[in-house]
């Protein structure tokens, strides 16, 4: 059964934040542990299973980049598994040369202005991948997700990078 369907859910790209938290704690009401107790151990073995699956499955959809990776996998679409295998010539310059920029950056203000710029260019590659997914273009969602989850990590690098900066400062 696949995260959407686990949850009740039509599998979309887009989903409502409320929609999908009704959707969880409904299930998970249903499926709770604590349910089971007096119950027996095949029934509490199940309801455990149940619960990390419900778990797993709002983990992956309430996040966008991770939804947009699991639908696309659902589309048939297959990405390296690792995050971190780059197989595009051009995005890998563009990720070496950000990486660089970001080693080189010596103060706060530095990192902030180039965590900005991956955030803001993450939610605009979000933006763009309904087009994709409607127009069925494999490659391009494909390329697009590699991006995004590459700017993902960016800004998380660059999270470490700023606490490391003010670490030295203090």
């Amino acid at each position: 059964m696949d995260h959407f369907a686990r949850l009740g859910l039509p599998a979309a790209l887009e989903l409502e934040p409320a929609t999908l938290d009704r959707a969880y704690f409904a299930r998970q009401r249903q499926w709770h542990p604590d349910r089971f107790v007096a119950k027996p151990p095949d029934e509490r073995a199940r309801a455990s299973a149940e619960a990390a699956a419900l778990n797993d499955a709002y983990r992956t959809l309430k996040d966008p980049l991770s939804r947009a990776i699991y639908f696309a996998t659902l589309k048939g679409i297959e990405l390296p598994g690792d995050g971190k295998t780059i197989d595009d010539p051009e995005l890998l310059m563009e990720v070496m040369d950000a990486r660089e920029e970001l080693h080189e950056a010596s103060s706060v203000a530095e990192v902030d202005a180039l965590a900005t710029f991956a955030r803001e260019d993450l939610q605009k590659g979000l933006a763009g991948l309904p087009s994709l997914f409607l127009a069925n273009d494999k490659a391009a969602i494909r390329k697009a997700l590699l991006r995004l989850r590459y700017l993902d990590k960016f800004a998380d690098e660059a999270r470490a990078r700023r606490m490391n900066l003010e670490r030295a400062k203090a």
